[in-house]
Formats: C-alpha cells, sequence, structure tokens
C-alpha cells in the first residue's frame, strides 16, 4: 500500500538516510514501496537526548533510520529501556516499554517510535513541563 505524504512549504524529512526538504509549496509526496521516511517534527538531535525517554527514542529512530546499523544502536535502546523500566511503576507506561521492546524486535521501528512519544508525554507530564494546550485541553491528565 503507497504511503502519501502530505508536506507544508520547506518542510524537511528523512527519506532511507537522505534528508530532503520540500519546496515553497505545498506538495505530496506519493511512496509505492518500503521506505524509512520519518518527518522534521520525529526527527531528535544528539543534543535533545536529554531525559530518560528521549534516551530509549533515540536509539530506537537510528535503528529506523539505518536498518542495516541497527545492531549497533540495539544495545544502547535496550540499556536505556531497562533504566526507565526500572524506575517506572505506571503499568500503562511499563506496558508500553514491553510492546516498544516486541516492536524492536520484530524490526516495527515506526510503531517503537510512536510508542516512545507516549513515554516522552508521560516523563513530561511528571516534570511539569506539559505544554499550555494540553494544560487547557480539559482532558484526564
Amino acid at each position: 500500500m503507497p504511503l502519501k505524504l502530505s508536506l507544508k512549504p520547506g518542510e524537511k524529512f528523512v527519506l532511507n538516510g537522505a534528508v530532503v526538504q520540500n519546496g515553497d509549496r505545498r506538495g505530496v509526496l506519493v511512496l509505492q514501496n518500503k521506505a524509512s521516511v520519518l518527518r522534521e517534527k520525529d526527527i531528535m538531535q544528539q543534543e535533545d537526548v536529554t531525559t530518560p525517554a528521549r534516551r530509549i527514542y533515540f536509539p530506537v529512530m537510528m535503528m529506523y533510520l539505518d536498518e542495516a546499523g541497527a545492531k549497533d544502536y540495539y544495545d544502547e535502546f535496550v540499556r536505556r529501556l531497562t533504566e526507565f523500566m526500572n524506575v517506572i511503576s505506571n503499568t500503562d507506561i511499563l506496558s508500553e516499554c514491553v510492546e516498544i521492546s516486541k516492536n524492536c524486535m520484530q524490526r516495527e521501528y515506526y510503531k517503537a517510535l510512536m510508542r516512545c512519544r507516549k513515554l516522552m508525554e508521560y516523563e513530561e507530564e511528571r516534570l511539569g513541563h506539559v505544554p499550555s494546550s494540553v494544560q487547557t485541553g480539559g482532558g484526564e491528565g
């Protein structure tokens, strides 16, 4: 099934390791076969790896973007996930961690990345860095 990306003007994304930038107009890109694609908003730079959940996200992202070198990042992922799980008592978050591990073992790195987002959201809530749009959203926290 093709993947359709709707791109904002100037939006960057990574496609199989290459950084690509859309032109000055909205654009649509249709990928007809399997490829590693990550939008700019989902790309984390090394200097942004500043919290335990981000230390999990980063090696998963690297495994996704560089599947041939995934084994080089897997040990770091396992170490960071284990550290995180050893200090968390929330059963829902622990379940997410188990699913992230399963996704990585099955080389479903994109799914793992999306689950890692939940860990980062949980961490932000606990550290008190919740964006104002979330604070006023009226949802359950």
